[in-house]
């Protein structure tokens, strides 16, 4: 089986628990199309983005979309959860198995710093298989603007990259551009889902492992049902990008081994950048730290 369904939810979310508006949106979704064997959803959208909201995993929250997911039969990534752990915060991401089983929490490595003050950055690379289907990576919002992360995802054998986002600023646009990049750099698929509403200005995008959009969704409540194709992510593979680049078997033979994997991210080129900090006015510092 080469295809594989998957539902991307974009929904108009306000800053509530919204628990069981997104479990009557995934309802709908499958008695609608009972075809679907996946859904996303967009980041943070059960409690909104408010660390105060942190709550220990498992959860009550976790085990009713666990719950949802066996009841379906679906595989189910219901977007992202603040996690306490100890004395910290993540933005975590479950991956639910049609089972109700939770196969992976992802814990977003770049916050989105200096904005997303009092989160704490995950440290792990999350890929899981799907049996018969293919191989599948998460990543979160502002990890991909980090080549490095989706990239990493490829190398351990992901075809297609799950990217739940909460995105309402101005840079939406660049963020598009930045999924259909990494769709084409990874030949692999991309499937960035936003949310919309008082929380998100929507734009979810889908790309194929050509780069190609499959879907790019408007500001509003959207589902997004496709099927992708993991037959094409490896013929794109093996015999290139619209037949052309073979980017990840150059990027395989190269004899380079690039100076920031081998001698640590900083360099007097980064260090001279500054504190990672809030701007401020024009000609003033600011007090606020990330």
């Amino acid at each position: 089986m080469a295809r594989f369904a998957i539902a991307g939810l974009q929904l108009e979310l306000t800053n509530q628990d919204n628990l069981y508006v997104i479990n009557a949106e995934i309802e709908k979704v499958m008695a609608r199309f009972p075809w679907v064997q996946m859904v996303v959803v967009g980041e943070l959208a059960t409690l909104g983005p408010e660390t105060r909201h942190a709550q220990r995993l498992p959860s009550d929250i976790e085990a009713h979309y666990c719950r949802l997911a066996a009841q379906y039969g679906i595989w189910l990534v219901p977007g992202t959860l603040f996690e306490r752990r100890d004395d910290e915060v993540f933005n975590t991401l479950p991956v639910i198995n049609p089972e109700g089983e939770v196969v992976a929490r992802y814990r977003k490595m770049f916050p989105f710093y200096p904005y997303e003050k009092g989160v704490s950055p995950g440290t792990g690379f999350v890929v899981f298989d799907v049996p018969g289907v293919g191989r599948m990576g998460v990543s979160i919002c502002y990890d991909g603007w980090f080549p490095e992360t989706t990239r990493t995802l490829a190398w351990m054998g992901a075809e297609l990259i799950i990217h739940p986002t909460m995105t309402n600023t101005i840079d939406r646009d660049l963020e598009l551009a930045i999924a259909r990049t990494n769709a084409a750099v990874n030949q692999c698929y991309f499937v960035d889902i936003n949310v919309a509403g008082r929380l998100g200005n929507g734009r979810s995008i889908v790309c194929g492992p050509e780069g190609n959009v499959v879907h790019e969704a408007g500001i509003g409540h959207e589902v997004i049902a496709f099927e992708a194709d993991f037959e094409l992510v490896r013929r794109t593979r093996e015999r290139g990008l619209m037949g052309l680049g073979q980017v990840l078997k150059s990027f395989r033979d190269s004899p380079v081994k690039f100076p920031p994997y081998r001698q640590g991210h900083a360099s007097p080129a980064l260090q001279a950048l500054g504190e990672l900090r809030l701007p401020g006015r024009e000609g003033q510092a600011t007090d606020v730290d990330s």
